[in-house]
């Protein structure tokens, strides 16, 4: 008995989405340790190390998008994810036994390699699995999973209270589980072995992203992914903090925190939805331009809790899926032999602002100037995203006589 086109795309979408959930459960773990392991010392962990380790998990996760994500273009999507979400999840199990701080920030980096790999590849996969139409919503669909990932683990983390072990062996032990069902039931992409079989289709690398055809389409997504991410855990981080300098009640300020979450989630949903029936390259300026004023109008002391969480929920809705957007539009317009690799740097250059946002905005912090700066330094770089988004060169589905990226690749 054959399997039908359409349960092996919806099989292929459930496994892609649980490859995300995985990965923001993981990331989101280490945030929700580090209280712990400052309280109770745990290897004598400090602030400072604390952060030095938070750091490089970033950094692996870097490495591995940008190293691993070439890779998928000449050795396929299906190996390449199961392998990433193998080697996530074995150094996530052992991460507690680590014998002193520098195993454990060792054992993060090393997690952060498989991490950095799986959201570019899945991606990729989702894209592939559906027609072109849909690319906007496949890449928000998947992302939802990270949220909801994110979610998991702050239940799980309220549950397990100190046993912050249990944070990690449920994390790697859930991937340990995922794997072999992927590899029973996730198939090769079918664009990627159509590619494979053409004669001209070369390993493309960062120096034909570079190209003079595509250069300013590759830059103009590297600078959105940078700014979106940046937008993205900056505000995850620092937001209660920012609330608190504006003068509203800790609890309030916490609570905001998950109404931006929501917003996240019901931002994923729309945004793909009326990206495939506008473009995504539209749709992305739009979302970058209302960030930008949502960011600049929470810098005012708004005394409606209403309308507070109005906004912070709106704020959630534009930001967090305007870089999603980016994903999307990259899966449209490169063409597959090359997808893999655009995706992995365009998400290993995003990551770098990951790792931007929370340190400028804590040194803002630290300055005693965290508002109302720190909402105008979110509302800059939100304007700065749509600065980018407005260099993006039209996909095929909208040229009207322009040369779109993709065309750049076959002549």
């Amino acid at each position: 008995m054959t399997t039908s086109p359409t349960r092996a795309a919806g099989t292929t979408a459930v496994l892609c989405w649980l490859t995300v959930l995985l990965e923001g459960y993981d990331l989101v773990a280490l945030g929700a340790t580090i209280p712990t392991l400052l309280k109770t010392h745990h290897l004598g962990f400090t602030a400072a190390d604390a952060t030095a380790v938070a750091t490089v998990s970033l950094v692996g996760v870097a490495v591995g998008a940008a190293g691993l994500g070439p890779l998928t273009d000449r050795f396929g999507r299906r190996g390449m994810l199961i392998g990433s979400v193998l080697l996530f999840s074995v150094f996530t199990l052992v991460t507690p036994l680590a014998p002193n701080v520098a195993v454990f920030g060792g054992l993060r980096f090393l997690a952060g390699l498989g991490l950095g790999a799986c959201m570019p590849v899945a991606l990729t996969v989702m894209s592939e699995n559906l027609p072109e139409r849909r690319r906007a919503s496949a890449s928000t669909f998947t992302m939802t999973g990270y949220h909801v990932g994110a979610v998991l683990t702050s239940v799980l983390a309220l549950a397990v209270a100190g046993d912050w072990h249990w944070l990690f062996y449920g994390g790697g032990v859930a991937g340990l589980l995922v794997v072999p069902l992927m590899w029973w039931k996730l198939p090769e992409s079918a664009a990627y072995l159509a590619a494979k079989r053409q004669p001209e289709a070369e390993r493309i690398g960062m120096r034909d992203l570079l190209g003079p055809r595509v250069r300013r389409t590759t830059l103009a997504v590297w600078g959105g992914s940078f700014m979106g991410l940046l937008l993205v855990y900056g505000l995850n981080t620092w937001l209660p903090q920012l609330m608190r300098s504006a003068g509203y009640p800790i609890s309030r300020s916490i609570a905001l925190l998950l109404v931006l979450n929501v917003g996240a989630v019901i931002g994923l949903v729309v945004a793909g939805i009326v990206a495939d029936k506008y473009g995504i390259r539209r749709v992305a300026r739009i979302w970058f331009a209302a960030g930008a004023v949502l960011l600049a109008v929470l810098s005012l002391r708004i005394d409606s809790s209403l309308l507070l969480n109005a906004l912070v929920l709106l704020t959630g809705v534009f930001v967090f899926s305007a870089q999603v957007l980016i994903y999307g539009y990259v899966a449209q317009v490169f063409p597959a032999r090359t997808r893999g690799t655009a995706l992995g740097l365009a998400s290993a250059v995003g990551r770098l602002g990951s790792i931007t946002g929370p340190f400028v905005t804590g040194a803002l912090v630290t300055a005693g100037i965290a508002h109302p700066w720190g909402f105008w330094f979110f509302a800059g770089v939100a304007a700065l995203g749509l600065g980018a988004m407005l260099l993006l060169a039209p996909p095929a589905s909208e040229d009207r006589g322009a040369r779109s990226p993709s065309a750049a690749f076959t002549g």
